[in-house]
């Protein structure tokens, strides 16, 4: 009983160890109020009472984004041409650097030999209105006709050539034309008396003039498209497409009639063997895309 009495005793036996644990106990509660306090005052205040409504504070806040580093750029600035080198990077190289769709390699001698006889004025035009599986350009239309020239020259100097990359067209000449356009169209303007009758002695001739025109354009055009998009996969066959001038390829396809010709050309076609993207891939008015179907059509005659 004794034994048991003492195991249910509390610790503080004395009124030393009473005031100790008293003492103790309330120096805890002290230190805690300090860190709590402590965390509270150090925390960043806003608002009132703080710096973040003073006139500087606000001044930063509203500054102008131009301030800050940003660039704005002017869209109707002249367009900066590429050099040859960065143009070959970000277009050229997926085919010349390792010779993909048959590509010639860049500082490969031999395969570039017979291009260069050809003469600097005709690698350029393949490159600009495409050639074989290489699209005009190479792909990218936003190109400036002298960014694709000067990738030609970085392109054939590396492999043998010594051409002279081509300067940007002078802006004078432009603005000059640009000129001359307006006094031109305002010489040949009759009297505001004479113009209603001029246009209808002229309409009659206009309208029959224009019926050749307008077919010659619309096969032109077909060509061209067929040349900068089209000839990737059916100057090749590359993905199943059927290949210009095959007849026997194109026999099942051309009896579906235009209509589905067109409206696959446009809108896309998924075949056994690959994928036909809208459009070819081109951005060009349907118009154009269908022209250059008849373009392959007229191919099999």
């Amino acid at each position: 009983m004794s034994d048991a009495h003492n195991e249910h005793q509390s610790m503080i036996r004395t009124p030393k160890q009473l005031v100790a644990a008293v003492t103790g106990f309330f120096l805890v509660i002290v230190i805690g109020i300090i860190l709590l306090v402590s965390y509270v005052t150090n925390e960043p205040l806003v608002g009132a009472g703080t710096d973040s409504q003073n006139a500087e504070a606000v001044a930063a806040r509203v500054r102008p984004v131009a301030e800050e580093g940003f660039t704005l750029v002017d869209a109707n600035a002249p367009k900066v041409l590429q050099a040859g080198n960065a143009v070959y990077a970000a277009v050229c190289a997926a085919c010349h650097d390792s010779g993909a769709a048959g590509a010639p390699k860049t500082g490969d001698n031999g395969a570039w030999g017979a291009r260069l006889a050809q003469g600097y004025d005709t690698l350029i035009k393949h490159a600009i209105e495409g050639i074989r599986a290489m699209p005009a350009k190479g792909g990218n239309p936003d190109l400036d006709d002298v960014e694709v020239a000067r990738a030609v020259v970085f392109m054939s100097n590396k492999s043998g050539a010594s051409f002279k990359e081509p300067a940007a067209p002078a802006p004078a000449a432009a603005a000059s034309a640009a000129a001359a356009t307006p006094a031109a169209a305002a010489a040949a303007t009759p009297t505001a008396a004479a113009a209603p009758v001029a246009a209808a002695l002229a309409a009659p001739a206009a309208t029959v003039a224009a019926a050749p025109a307008a077919a010659a354009v619309s096969a032109d055009a077909g060509k061209t498209i067929y040349n900068s998009a089209c000839v990737a996969c059916h100057g090749s066959g590359l993905a199943g497409a059927p290949k210009l001038g095959d007849k026997t390829a194109w026999a099942d396809r051309v009896k579906q009639g235009n209509a589905v010709l067109y409206e696959h050309a446009l809108k896309g076609f998924q075949g056994k063997t690959g994928f036909m993207p809208p459009k070819g891939g081109s951005t060009a008015p349907d118009a154009e895309i269908k022209a250059a179907v008849d373009f392959m059509v007229s191919a099999l005659r």
